[in-house]
């Protein structure tokens, strides 16, 4: 029985990968620190001058923390004194950060923001830019919590440009947009394209030419697919290189990835069910470990 019972998982397994275009990458023997309580909400990593950065999602406090990048620990926090309504994405140009407060998995906001906020030593709090903008396509605003393809929890910027993802929660796909960060006035995201990606992306990262991404399923199976560019801009033209972690009940809920020339960052929050919790994770996958891709 325990000879058939080990033919049959890795026959299911092979099947499983056959199925899906993916390998498996377990991400649990990468798991570096655990975060603290203050940081157990956790929603996304960004790099900024090799220093990495993180904040929490929404009914949390408008800071932008850095973070070690072996201990998880707290170096320093930057109070913003913006108000959180749905922080889910950071990321980072050479001069600012950019903190998405674009959450909304119910699909009723209508006021969907972008904040700018300069930083050289500190955070310029005086020269913050708001960059408001909406989905044209949305013709519905009617709670549809958890069913809705106009969520986004994924942004980078690049190419002078501010690219958002979309976190398609009825496709299980990513769209992805891109929004002009010189503008203040309320404006329509362009529609760039699209990838069935058949989970819900959480998070994104840029670097050399590739972009990384990770989410999860209802099933709690999370994924990373990584992304050629084949032009300035444009990911999704070829199939992506898709890996499965794990489950959420195991690694806790992955918000959050960066990338440098080091490895990729991959951070969870707590998740919790009825019957288990799984603490606030980060994880580090060094780029020599990562299988060809």
């Amino acid at each position: 029985m325990k000879n058939f019972l080990v033919l049959f998982t890795l026959l299911f397994s092979l099947n499983f990968s056959a199925q899906q275009n993916l390998e498996w990458l377990k991400l649990n023997p990468y798991q570096t620190a655990l975060f603290s309580d203050t940081l157990k909400e956790n929603s996304g990593l960004a790099f900024f001058e090799n220093k990495i950065y993180t904040f929490n999602d929404s009914g949390n406090t408008s800071e932008i923390f850095e973070i070690d990048r072996t201990s998880a620990t707290i170096k320093k926090t930057w109070k913003t004194g913006l108000k959180n309504n749905d922080w889910e994405a950071i990321a980072t140009d050479s001069a600012n950060f950019y903190i998405g407060d674009f959450g909304n998995n119910r699909g009723t906001r209508k006021h969907l923001t972008i904040f700018k906020i300069p930083f050289k030593d500190s955070l310029h709090l005086n020269s913050i830019q708001e960059i408001p903008f909406f989905y044209p396509q949305q013709n519905t605003f009617e709670a549809q919590n958890l069913n809705t393809d106009y969520d986004a929890e994924a942004m980078v910027v690049l190419n002078g440009k501010i690219h958002v993802f979309t976190k398609e929660w009825f496709s299980k796909g990513v769209a992805h947009y891109t929004i002009d960060p010189t503008l203040t006035e309320n404006q329509p995201a362009q529609k760039v394209e699209y990838y069935q990606t058949d989970f819900v992306v959480t998070d994104a990262s840029y670097f050399e030419g590739k972009l990384y991404v990770v989410g999860y399923t209802k099933k709690f199976e999370i994924y990373l697919a990584i992304f050629n560019e084949t032009s300035p801009g444009i990911f999704f033209e070829q199939k992506a290189k898709k890996y499965y972690l794990g489950s959420t009940l195991a690694l806790g809920q992955i918000e959050g990835i960066a990338v440098d020339k080091s490895g990729v960052y991959i951070s969870g929050e707590e998740f919790r069910t009825r019957f288990s919790k799984s603490k606030a994770r980060l994880y580090f996958i060094p780029m020599n470990k990562l299988p060809a891709h």
